[in-house]
């Protein structure tokens, strides 16, 4: 039990100071595995398992907030196999070279290397993932591309990893294809599931059993079967509230997730100084690697600069595939620490990078060449309100109500602007005028601005970085109407009052209000 408090009380101590630091609590939580392994301790029983679980949730909450669409994309696909391809050849050459001056040890030949380089050619699922989720960009299109990129990557690591296990895939996997008339009944059970802990339990239950369990049953890995599993139930109603309920305990095993890759390592100077090279050099090009097949898709600098960030590190399954070639005797024993320090500092670089990667991609896009309009994809275009009296800028619940309220009282023109195609698309189903935007971009707070007409601007977005940047460009610009903003905290409602927001309303103080003015308004006509 002690060594179970001390792993929790240094991840949350990390994890503080990280935060205090402005950078990802994530961060913290790998330095206090690395901190609790220079004092000689391990993983206590049960770590592993609580970590392996946070990843199932993980895939599957994925799953359920995932357009299948984008792997359609040339964009994703077509980024996915090139950017493999050349990694496996620099990350070869790297290695090669370094073997031919001595330092690290490589048996085998070029099938060896190109191996190890295939092992480093995944960027982390878990960990872009909780950066898009901490910035509620995952239902954003470089969100959804970079996801879509992960999913293809984790495809090739899962087929990988089932080709080169000691069994093959059982006979009995074809019969996997029952899960689909299964799902269809359970997901007729989800609409009778509660909220609260049996929703919860509901879709831990749906990840575990005949998503997991299901799959490694048959000889396939059962991360992919959880990852199918929220798949199956991308289309329900209920998908989006499943995964937000599952996410505080996803987010909780996660913790055990980043702090077992740091307990992971046992380093010596050769293997630090390799861990050091192989960073040094192919994080930063994926990174270019990223960007350059972006914009030969189609994207803007400013989407290929951002998809770049999320994806230029290294992922958990480079661990999964090394420890397989070690069991195969194709690799010494050390590149698994290797690659688990590579992995590490990869994360933490990459951690850093996109906690500043608004002020990155600023820099970036000031000196980048401008895009030729014409050869953008659809989706990555600029965007323009056309005659819209009224933008709102966030059509979650907020949002959406300042909508409705604008069109019912006012009579206005409004648009709605979201970054979450799934929401866009359920509101123009239901008759709202709304374009999915990326409220960081700066074209389009230029074509707000400039091409449209609109006097009044609401910032009913969730982050509230993400308003306070939109009221930069807003300032900038010269806007010269009304500014609307809703905040979460005082200090935030303070700081819109004074840099002169013309309205800001505290959602949480201002619901309380409004049920006081009700229950006072009651209250009077009674008495009358």
């Amino acid at each position: 039990m002690a060594d179970i408090v001390i792993t929790i009380a240094a991840a949350l101590a990390l994890g503080l100071i990280a935060h205090e630091l402005r950078i990802p609590p994530l961060v913290g939580f790998l330095a206090a595995g690395f901190l609790l392994h220079l004092f000689g301790f391990t993983a206590f029983a049960g770590l592993q398992e609580i970590s392996d679980l946070g990843v199932v949730l993980l895939l599957f909450t994925i799953g359920l907030k995932f357009d299948l669409r984008s792997l359609l994309q040339p964009e994703a696909h077509g980024t996915a196999a090139l950017h493999m391809v050349t990694v496996i050849l620099l990350g070869a050459g790297t290695i090669g070279l370094a073997a031919v001056i001595g330092i690290v040890t490589v048996g085998g030949g070029v099938g060896t290397l190109a191996l190890l380089g295939f092992a480093l050619s995944f960027s982390s699922t878990v960990l872009v993932v909780k950066v898009l989720e901490d910035r509620s960009d995952d239902g954003s299109y470089y969100g959804q591309i970079a996801i879509a990129i992960l999913v293809l990557q984790d495809l090739a690591a899962v087929a990988f990893i089932t080709i080169a296990g000691e069994e093959p895939p059982s006979p009995w996997a074809f019969a996997l294809v029952l899960v689909i008339p299964a799902v269809w009944v359970l997901r007729q059970l989800l609409d009778r599931v509660g909220r609260g802990e049996l929703l919860v339990l509901f879709g831990v239950v749906m990840a575990l059993g005949p998503g997991y369990v299901a799959f490694e049953s048959v000889g396939i890995h059962g991360d992919l079967g959880a990852l199918v599993l929220g798949l199956l139930f991308s289309t329900h109603p209920r998908a989006v509230e499943m995964s937000k309920s599952l996410f505080s305990v996803k987010e909780l095993f996660l913790v055990g997730f980043f702090v077992v890759i740091g307990l992971q390592a046992v380093p010596t100077w050769s293997d630090l100084l390799m861990a050091l090279l192989l960073c040094a050099i192919l994080l930063p090009f994926n990174f270019v690697s990223f960007f350059l097949m972006g914009r030969v898709f189609g994207l803007r600098n400013r989407t290929s600069v951002r998809t770049s960030l999320a994806l230029s590190n290294f992922s958990e399954f480079a661990l999964i595939v090394v420890a397989v070639g070690i069991d195969n005797g194709l690799f010494d024993d050390n590149w698994l620490t290797i690659t688990a320090l590579a992995v590490a500092l990869g994360m933490i670089g990459s951690s850093l990078a996109n906690a500043y990667s608004l002020q990155i991609v600023a820099k970036l896009d000031a000196i980048l060449p401008d895009e030729n309009e014409a050869r953008l994809r659809a989706n990555d275009r600029p965007l323009d309100t056309g005659d819209a009296d009224v933008v709102v800028l966030g059509m979650g619940r907020i949002g959406r109500g300042a909508y409705e309220r604008f069109v019912d009282r006012g009579g206005s023109r409004v648009i709605g602007i979201d970054n979450d195609l799934t929401v866009t698309e359920a509101l123009r189903a239901d008759g709202f005028t709304v374009l999915e935007g990326d409220a960081t971009d700066h074209e389009f707070w230029h074509r707000l601005v400039v091409g449209g007409s609109a006097h009044t601007v609401v910032l009913a977005m969730a982050l509230h970085d993400s308003n306070t940047f939109a009221l930069e460009q807003l300032r900038i610009a010269g806007f010269p109407g009304t500014i609307a903003a809703v905040v979460q905290r005082p200090d935030q409602a303070d700081h819109f009052a004074r840099v002169g927001v013309h309205a800001v309303i505290n959602i949480y103080s201002g619901s309380g209000a409004a049920v006081a003015d009700a229950a006072l308004d009651c209250r009077d006509g009674t008495a009358g």
